[in-house]
């Protein structure tokens, strides 16, 4: 795992002040004091250098496609002769399939094509979410004179030869950072911005992206001037489907967008992470101190009554939630790199999943249940695939780009990649290029 390589190397050589240790010479080097305060050599810069070394290996791998299964003895005769003869179950075959589809995906870079050709490829992705059909890709591009801008790419072309999407852009954009984007059933956005000015929440038709009639598309549906917001989720529940909640400094607000009505939770922390459960009208919230409580819409806020249904506790900042179908989970993770799997019921943590990198950024998890996968993107730019199952990390895939504060790739992954008769793989967005690893 790239980003246990200094642990791996601290524990093989110890660390001394004033010293760093070189592997491929096996002996210590002083760091030597530089000229005019500067110097060049530093325990970053080398640790930076044996980072890119490795991801240039991986990469050179990858384009090899010598890739071996993480668990010893599976390949796909072996998987049907146990299905054949009653030693795997329907279940157990499919996840192990994917499993092996998983680590054999092959990365191929998709063109961009745009009506207007002065806007493909201009602006780097920040973030890529993809609708409930997974037929079109939300975007949002960092602009290069500050703020963001948002497009909409049409997948169909993802089952041809030449891997082909079209872009489509929107008329708006904002100077404002946006941080998170929920999507609704119903073709509409839900936006959350922050900057240095105070920040918004607003809501976007799908249909403004459209490429036909330009003329005839509806303008902004609403936006909300929300103060230090730091996430937004929308509430899927038909008891509260006109709702959504924005996780604010110290407290939480819920508000109706056909009437305007607000509901104000205060809390001790920031909340970083919001996700609506579907079946009840229930809002989980990750807090900065750690904290995972959730409230039940139905219940009044009044004082002097706690309305926190649900409290777990992380050891760090809780940077993403995702609420499994059934509602008895909760997946979470933090600025820790810790991934738990809690049980809502016992409220205790079930299972862990090691190996994700992160120590300060607002990173997402993508849980994919119908295929058995975890995959999360850390801060060291390594897209992480898991087993849902048993919490065994299946593949490692570097990014193609050298790793950045601004280039962290953001991935979209489905079995249906354009639709009912889509094809299933990874969609990876990074810096000003968009890959698709297929599965084979």
């Amino acid at each position: 795992d790239p980003s246990s390589s200094s642990s791996i190397q601290n524990s093989v050589a110890p660390e001394l002040p004033g010293f760093y240790y070189d592997p491929e010479k096996n002996r210590y080097f002083r760091l030597l004091p530089g000229h005019n305060n500067h110097n060049p050599l530093t325990k970053d810069s080398i640790q930076h250098k044996a980072m890119e070394c490795k991801r240039l290996r991986l990469l050179e791998e990858e384009e090899k496609q010598n890739h071996k299964t993480t668990r010893p003895g599976l390949n796909s005769s072996v998987l049907l002769q146990k299905r054949q003869l009653g030693l795997l179950s329907s279940t157990s075959y499919c996840r192990l399939v994917h499993e092996l589809k998983v680590n054999c995906m092959q990365k191929r870079k998709i063109e961009i094509h745009s009506p207007d050709s002065s806007v493909a490829g201009t602006n780097n992705f920040k973030i890529i979410v993809a609708d409930v059909a997974c037929e079109r890709i939300f975007t949002v591009h960092d602009v290069e004179h500050g703020g963001c801008k948002y497009g909409i790419i049409n997948l169909s072309g993802l089952g041809k030869e030449s891997l082909t999407v079209e872009m489509y852009d929107n008329l708006y954009f904002t100077n404002r950072k946006v941080l998170k984007v929920s999507l609704t059933h119903f073709s509409k956005l839900c936006l959350m911005g922050i900057a240095e000015t105070p920040g918004c929440a607003s809501l976007l038709p799908a249909s403004l992206f459209s490429s036909t009639n330009p003329g005839d598309r509806p303008g902004m549906l609403c936006s909300f001037k929300i103060s230090t917001a730091w996430s937004c989720a929308w509430c899927l529940n038909p008891q509260a489907d006109n709702c959504f909640s924005t996780g604010l400094t110290r407290r939480v607000l819920v508000t109706n967008v056909v009437t305007g009505h607000r509901q104000t939770f205060g809390t001790s922390s920031d909340v970083l992470a919001q996700q609506f459960a579907t079946q009840t009208p229930v809002l989980y919230n990750g807090c900065r101190s750690g904290e995972i409580f959730s409230i039940d819409m139905r219940q009044r806020n009044r004082k002097g009554h706690s309305w926190k249904a649900i409290r777990l506790f992380h050891g760090s900042a809780v940077t993403s939630l995702h609420v499994m179908e059934a509602e008895h989970y909760l997946m979470a993770a933090d600025m820790a790199g810790k991934i738990k799997l809690w049980d809502l019921r016992t409220a205790k943590c079930v299972k862990q999943y090691n190996g994700h990198h992160n120590e300060y950024a607002l990173l997402p998890l993508h849980v994919n249940e119908e295929e058995g996968l975890l995959i999360a993107v850390g801060q060291d730019c390594y897209t992480r695939i898991w087993s849902l199952q048993d919490a065994h990390l299946l593949r490692t895939i570097p990014s193609p780009h050298p790793p950045s504060k601004d280039a962290i790739p953001s991935v979209v992954f489905s079995s249906r990649l354009g639709g009912r008769r889509g094809v299933p793989g990874l969609l990876m967005a990074v810096k000003q290029d968009l890959y698709h690893f297929s599965y084979n």
